[in-house]
């Protein structure tokens, strides 16, 4: 008897863990369940079938003023060392 509660227990080990059948998605759930991407609404429908857009909804960007700024916006996937004044500096006191 008690080697078929050891061999129980160890199926119940080997089975799949609760957490993944916790999971819901569109192919496990009934038909009308729509999981969606996890956005935001930005409007409402209405009874007619149109969309109304709220404009407190919408996302707005505050970007700042790059005009002067020093640095590009590509970064190179092969960069080439570059030797300043401060590197070697900090390289002569060390």
């Amino acid at each position: 008897m008690p080697l078929g509660l050891i061999t129980g227990i160890a199926r119940a080990m080997r089975r799949k863990r609760t957490s993944s059948l916790d999971i819901l998605s569109s192919k496990r759930a009934p038909r009308t369940y729509y999981k969606g991407k996890n956005c935001k609404p930005t409007g409402f429908h209405t009874r007619k079938g149109g969309y109304v857009v709220v404009p407190e909804k919408l996302p707005n960007y505050v970007v700042p003023d790059l005009t002067d700024f020093k640095l590009k916006p590509y970064v190179s996937q092969c960069p080439t060392e570059v030797k300043t004044t401060e590197a070697s500096e900090l390289a002569k006191q060390s």
